[in-house]
């Protein structure tokens, strides 16, 4: 796979077969379809606005939650700026979508509009590097998609995954490690590491998701096991996910590993209990995502590696508490290459 040497840095996926079968399923909230691309990461949830101006947690992280980012900013690199697609350039603005759906990723600040997280951040980079204003897009994950292709955004940082659906429709320049974490009350003995650890267990799980994939192929080892499977549980926000799991009404809840360890830094009845590479039973990494063929991935990748070469990406990272997901080198992912080597 063309990501396959940068997750050697990072790696620590965990092995299975590849397989697919419907799970036992229970509806809670409002669900939505995801034009048939699963999804790497974002459960269609709502940060909660109500939080501090910052949060310390356990890890050594302050994470800043106020709408005052004092965000990390990089000059412009005039060769770089000349690289960028004329139709993209005209306006002055890389307009750019994301979710809000979940810290430290991307999420709304304690105004409760203003969106914030290391995918803005690493956005914002980019964008000063190609002599861009940074114009950000608030949307619903099962919207990005259609978006993307209408020209609406012209690249999405969203926690978005590599594999080969998206790779038909879409290019991609890679900038981070993409991990799913299992999370569980602290007072719980799980020991998450394949199919056989949730067998007749609850778990909530974000709808047209990896992680929703995983759990479906997990399901799928149990019944040929003859062992009892998994029940998924969907819930319409991140709020009403992480009250499910701290009452004790689901066992499991599985997310992007950024936010189960956020949880874990900064909550006293939460615990990481597994972890799975996104591209299970293979890797991906996540890109920024941008529309096959329009010529703006290469030169997203090259500032991405720009901004790697002065560091500038670590310190983005490190401010979020995700220095463990930096990959050495930004990649340009596209459908002649996926899965090439290169």
């Amino acid at each position: 796979m063309p990501i396959r040497s940068a997750l050697r840095t990072v790696r620590n996926g965990i092995p299975g077969r590849k397989t697919a079968a419907l799970p036992a399923v229970v509806l809670i909230g409002t669900l939505s379809s995801t034009l048939a691309l699963s999804a790497c990461s974002d459960p269609g949830a709502a940060a909660a606005g109500a939080q501090p101006a910052t949060t310390a947690a356990r890890n050594g992280v302050v994470y800043n939650t106020s709408p005052d980012q004092q965000r990390l900013r990089a000059s412009k690199d005039a060769a770089l700026a000349a690289k960028v697609p004329a139709l993209i350039a005209k306006d002055g603005k890389l307009t750019v979508a994301t979710t809000a759906g979940a810290i430290p990723l991307s999420f709304h600040a304690t105004d409760d509009k203003t969106p914030i997280g290391v995918e803005v951040d690493l956005a914002q980079l980019v964008a000063d590097k190609l002599g861009l204003d940074l114009d950000t897009q608030v949307t619903s994950w099962e919207n990005w998609p259609l978006k993307t292709q209408s020209g609406d955004f012209e690249a999405v940082f969203s926690n978005v995954g590599i594999n080969a659906a998206r790779v038909k429709l879409f290019d991609f320049s890679s900038y981070r490690a993409a991990y799913m974490g299992f999370e569980a009350k602290k007072s719980s003995t799980y020991n998450i590491k394949g199919s056989d650890d949730i067998s007749g267990l609850k778990i909530s799980v974000g709808s047209g998701t990896n992680q929703e994939k995983i759990l479906i192929a997990w399901n799928k080892e149990l019944e040929a096991k003859g062992k009892a499977p998994a029940t998924l549980q969907y819930y319409s926000s991140d709020a009403d996910t992480v009250l499910a799991l701290s009452s004790g009404r689901t066992d499991l809840n599985l997310a992007p590993y950024p936010s189960v360890t956020y949880r874990e830094n900064t909550r006293d009845d939460l615990k990481v209990v597994g972890k799975v590479n996104a591209g299970w039973p293979s890797e991906t990494l996540v890109a920024a995502t941008t529309l096959k063929g329009n010529g703006l991935a290469p030169v997203i990748t090259d500032a991405l590696n720009s901004a790697i070469k002065d560091g500038s990406y670590a310190r983005v990272l490190e401010r979020w508490g995700l220095s463990e997901e930096a990959l050495p080198e930004s990649k340009t992912v596209t459908e002649a290459n996926f899965g090439s080597g290169t």
